[in-house]
This record gives structure tokens, sequence and C-alpha cells, in this order.
């Protein structure tokens, strides 16, 4: 198929629209939008980390009050 009839059936655009201001400005929405959605997924997919789990509890004993002394805390 030769590039004329390609771009009367639509298939593809002609080059001075490829090459306009507006093409380009929704080309970069689409490559910053894919972007996003790409991160965002690769988040989703990864382990949940709770922050809560590393730092110190308030409600923690000092000392243990079990009738196993030596058990944890």
């Amino acid at each position: 198929m030769n590039a004329p009839l390609l771009t009367t059936l639509g298939i593809l655009f002609p080059e001075s629209l490829v090459r306009s201001h507006a093409f380009g400005v929704l080309a970069a929405f689409v490559a910053i939008n894919t972007m996003v959605y790409v991160t965002l997924s690769v988040a989703k997919a990864l382990p949940k980390i709770w922050l809560r789990d590393y730092l110190p509890r308030g409600y923690e004993r000092a000392e243990t009050r079990s009738i196993h002394p030596d058990g944890e805390v």
C-alpha cells in the first residue's frame, strides 16, 4: 500500500498534521499521562510498606507484666 491510500483511508495521519503544534501538545500530554499510569501501576504492584511498623509505639510497656518474666515485653 502506498502512503496516499493509507492517508485517505485514515490509517496514517498526513505529515502536516503530525508536525503541527496541537499534535505535539497532545503527544506530550499522552506521554506524561502514560508515565503517571505506569508509575501508579508499579506502585500498586509492589508490597505495601507501613511506616508505623518501623516507628516506636507509645503504648508498649517498659517492662513485662507476664507471669513469665523472661518472656517478650
